[in-house]
C-alpha cells in the first residue's frame, strides 16, 4: 500500500504544506510566502510572522489536500518543522499537526528544518549516503557529511553570520529591496566587481569554518566612502559581494572535500541545499568543484531549496519508513543543531 505522508512548515516567513508519497512522488505543493506583509520592514518580523501562519496554515492544509484529491483519511503520518526557526511560526505549525496526528490517529513526526533542506535532494536525484552538504540558508551556514536520516557529522560552519544573512542585510545596505538574497544576485548580474575589492574571510586557514561578518562591515564602510551611490555602483558592488562570498565557499569547500575523500573513499556525491543554493553563481562554482574532484553534484530543483513543505514531507517519509515517529509531549525549538538529532 502507498504511503503518504503530509508535511508543514512554518519555522520563517512562508507558510507550506506538501504531500508526498513513497514513490517520490510529489502529490501537490502550496507555499504562501509573506513578502508583502514584511517588505516596509526590510526584513521578517517574527510577531508578525507568527499571526500569518496562524492565519492561513488550515487553508493551505486544505488547499494541499484538495490539489492531491486525497482527504486525512489517505494520510499515513504528519511531519512538520519542529525548529529551529521563529518560535511563534513553528508552534503555529507543531500544534496543528498535533491536532491532525490525534484526531486522525496516524503517526506525528517532528522534522528538524535543516534535515529537511539537507534530505531533500534524495527525493530528485539518486544521492545514497554518504554525501557531501553545504547547507546554507539565511539562518544558517555549514558543511556536513550525510551520513544517513538523524545522521550528520559537522566539518565546519560560520563562527558569526550565515551567508543568507549577509546576502539580506548587505542589500538593505544598498536598499535594493526585500526579499534581500534574490534582489541581490539580479543586480550582480548587471554589475561587474573590477575595482572593488573586498576581503575574502577565512581565506588560506585550516578548516571548514565560514565568517562573513568582516566582509558585511567591509561593504558597509565601501558605501559609506563612495555615497551617493548610482544604480550601476549598486550593481558593482553587488557584484564584487557576490563574488567575495563564492570565493569564501569554494576555498572552505576545497578544505571539506579532502577530509570527504579521506574518510569516506568510496562516496561520490557532492551537494548543496537552502534557501542559497538557489543561487546561480554559487551553484555552478560548487558543479565545477566536483567536477574537478571526480564528485557528482545534485542540487533540489530551485523551487524547493528555499522553504517549502515538500522537504519536511519528504523529510518525514524517510523518517516515517524507518519507524522514526515523535510523541505529543515534543516541544518546539528555536534552536536545534543538525549534528545532535
Amino acid at each position: 500500500m502507498t504511503k503518504i505522508v503530509m508535511g508543514i512548515e512554518s519555522s520563517c516567513d512562508e507558510t507550506a504544506c506538501a504531500l508526498v508519497n513513497d514513490q517520490r512522488e510529489i502529490l501537490s505543493s502550496v507555499v504562501w510566502s509573506q513578502y508583502d506583509e514584511h517588505r516596509r520592514f526590510g526584513g521578517v518580523v517574527p510577531e508578525i510572522a507568527a499571526r500569518a501562519h496562524l492565519e492561513k496554515c488550515d487553508i493551505l492544509i486544505q488547499e494541499a489536500l484538495n490539489k492531491a484529491g486525497k482527504t486525512f483519511k489517505d494520510l499515513s503520518a504528519v511531519a512538520v518543522a519542529g525548529g529551529p526557526g521563529l518560535i511563534g511560526g513553528v508552534l503555529v505549525g507543531v500544534m496543528t499537526a498535533k491536532a491532525i496526528a490525534l484526531c486522525h490517529n496516524i503517526p506525528f513526526i517532528a522534522v528538524n528544518h535543516l534535515e529537511g533542506h539537507a534530505l531533500t535532494v534524495r527525493l530528485s536525484h539518486p544521492v545514497a549516503f554518504p554525501y557531501l552538504l553545504l547547507l546554507t540558508s539565511g539562518g544558517h551556514c555549514q558543511i556536513l557529511v550525510v551520513e544517513g536520516v538523524g545522521q550528520y557529522k559537522k566539518l565546519g560552519g560560520t563562527i558569526d553570520d550565515s551567508a543568507g544573512e549577509a546576502f539580506d542585510k548587505v542589500a538593505k545596505m544598498l536598499e535594493i529591496g526585500y526579499p534581500g538574497g534574490p534582489n541581490l544576485e539580479k543586480r550582480a548580474r548587471e554589475g561587474a566587481p573590477a575595482g572593488i575589492s573586498f576581503p575574502i574571510p577565512m581565506k588560506g586557514r585550516a578548516g571548514c569554518d565560514f565568517s562573513f561578518s568582516g566582509l558585511k562591515t567591509s561593504v558597509r564602510v565601501y558605501i559609506e566612502n563612495h555615497s551617493p551611490l548610482s544604480e550601476q555602483d549598486k550593481n558593482n558592488i553587488s557584484a564584487a559581494f557576490q563574488e567575495a562570498v563564492v570565493k569564501q565557499m569554494k576555498d572552505r569547500l576545497i578544505h571539506a572535500i579532502e577530509i570527504f575523500k579521506r574518510d569516506y573513499p568510496k562516496a561520490k556525491d557532492l551537494v548543496v541545499a537552502g534557501g542559497v543554493a538557489a543561487n546561480t553563481s554559487v551553484r555552478e562554482m560548487i558543479q565545477s568543484l566536483a567536477k574537478q574532484n571526480g564528485l557528482i553534484f545534485s542540487a533540489p530543483p530551485i523551487q524547493y531549496c528555499t522553504d517549502n513543505g515538500v522537504m519536511i514531507a519528504w523529510a518525514g517519509m524517510e523518517r516515517h519508513l524507518l519507524g522514526l515517529h515523535d510523541s505529543f509531549d515534543f516541544k518546539a525549538r528555536p534552536r536545534w543543531p543538525l549534528d545532535t538529532l
